[in-house]
């Protein structure tokens, strides 16, 4: 399947050996950005050629103590420095100033400045989201007198990262090269998974439900898992299009709006936001959370006397479960934090990941091989989000019986084109659709992760007592 993947995708693909290459994750690199140096530095079977990455890693990814260094350089040697870094851009309403944060070297908006010239020439570039990567090239603007103003940090060119040409067309055409088996393994090594280490099909398609929110707007979901299954790693490293939030306290300035500041939270510019060890989760304000995810997580829109905001993003529950508590009969949401344990707030995820189904991380999981690049496959399913014809071959092939639960149709629905788009986009219309594959992979999964939350919540909340999922069916099947 490798020559497979190779002859199909060609320039796509890079020789992926995470158990030797592990100063990767010495240096805490995300995965978008370790296959992106990997492929500039690999020869035509793999070779890397460790001493060059050395070079480019010493040269643009500076270490966050070596800041005092660079801006050394940059102040008092009079010298411009580029780096590769993610940039946050923001514009003063009131005197039209543009400014910028860097922060993974913790460099503040009031000591940054991005003249005209320059904004004009990349600002359309740095516009496209809440933190952008890029090239960046850092000068200094020194103190002036007349008016009076203090020196800054300027920004003096900037090369958005986006090293692969991304055809989306292409890439689903190449989906009717490979079965559905060989697909759900292409998709495995993308996201740095060994597919011959797990023992069933199963256990692959379990670590595959974690990738719905990449693929679909507003898929939000509960995951309870033991330690060591990778939540984090795949939440965290593998796409620049989500964000991953550990622990600690949740205001509503964080994740939705400053109102002092008159910024944007976490929730925008992101496909997902999930929080991780979730147990540990505090709210500043606990009412004024709760009723803001729930009115987000019902049709992604939230309100503030001063302002109404809006979102694409899903929002993902991320925690810890101990072996003995891993039934689905039984009480498992008491493993989140209180303040989530409300009916009419769980009941606006749309489904349950049983994380005690994917086996913990070890060495044979780890890829090893020719693998699709981990970035090129995450913008994909950044691109796939805003394609419209799955959830219409969805709405066509599935009979929803009468009277059904809204919020129950529309979960499963959601879920089950995400499954669609991730398993099978080459599908154009419904006639392109296998009807069985369409039941096992897309519509069968979806409903039986919402029906673990309709379980858990009758648990909870009597009123939810023999409330199960409608019973949705694919049309023209028996």
């Amino acid at each position: 399947m490798e020559n497979k993947l190779r002859r199909h995708m060609d320039g796509l693909v890079v020789y992926k050996n995470l158990n030797e290459n592990n100063f990767f994750k010495s240096i805490n690199m995300p995965s978008f950005l370790r296959d992106f140096i990997i492929q500039r530095y690999s020869d035509d079977e793999g070779q890397l050629d460790i001493e060059e990455v050395k070079g480019f890693i010493k040269t643009y990814l500076p270490k966050k103590e070596e800041w005092q260094e660079i801006k050394n350089t940059i102040i008092h040697g009079y010298e411009s420095v580029k780096i590769l870094a993610k940039i946050i851009v923001d514009i003063d309403v009131h005197t039209k100033e543009v400014t910028f944060e860097l922060p993974s070297f913790d460099l503040k908006n009031k000591e940054t400045l991005i003249e005209e010239l320059v904004w004009n020439e990349c600002g359309k570039d740095m516009c496209k989201g809440d933190e952008i990567w890029g090239i960046l090239e850092l000068g200094y603007k020194e103190p002036e007198e007349k008016p009076k103003r203090k020196g800054r940090i300027t920004l003096e060119s900037f090369k958005k990262f986006e090293p692969y040409e991304v055809d989306l067309e292409y890439y689903k055409e190449i989906r009717e090269e490979f079965t559905t088996d060989e697909w759900i393994d292409v998709i495995l090594g993308a996201i740095d998974y060994n597919a011959n280490g797990y023992n069933s099909e199963e256990e692959k398609l379990s670590v595959m439900k974690r990738l719905l929110p990449f693929v679909e707007k507003r898929v939000n979901m509960i995951e309870l898992a033991p330690k060591g299954t990778g939540k984090s790693y795949l939440f965290g490293k593998i796409s620049r299009h989500g964000w991953l939030s550990t622990g600690g306290k949740m205001s509503r300035a964080k994740m939705f709006y400053d109102i002092q500041k008159k910024k944007e939270g976490i929730i925008h510019n992101n496909d997902f936001v999930a929080l991780d060890e979730v147990q540990t989760i505090t709210f500043s304000d606990i009412s004024e959370m709760r009723s803001m995810l729930k009115g987000y997580l019902e049709d992604g829109q939230y309100s503030l006397p001063t302002y109404t905001g809006a979102s694409w993003a899903g929002v993902i529950l991320l925690g810890n479960i101990d072996k003995s508590k891993m039934d689905i009969n039984k009480d498992m949401f008491k493993e989140l934090p209180e303040e989530f344990r409300e009916s009419a707030l769980l009941d606006r995820f749309h489904g349950f990941i049983e994380g005690w189904k994917i086996p913990r991380m070890n060495d044979d999981l780890k890829v090893k091989g020719w693998a699709v690049n981990s970035e090129y496959f995450c913008t994909i399913l950044h691109l796939l989000r805003d394609e419209l014809d799955y959830r219409i071959i969805v709405d066509s092939l599935i009979e929803v019986p009468s009277k059904s639960d809204t919020r129950d149709t529309e979960a499963i629905k959601r879920m089950t084109t995400a499954y669609l788009k991730l398993l099978f986009p080459n599908v154009r219309t419904e006639s392109d659709v296998d009807l069985e594959e369409f039941e096992k992979y897309c519509l069968d999964p979806a409903i039986k992760m919402r029906q673990i939350i309709k379980t858990q919540l009758a648990i909870i909340d009597s009123e939810f007592l023999g409330k199960d999922v409608p019973d949705l069916k694919v049309k023209g099947m028996e």
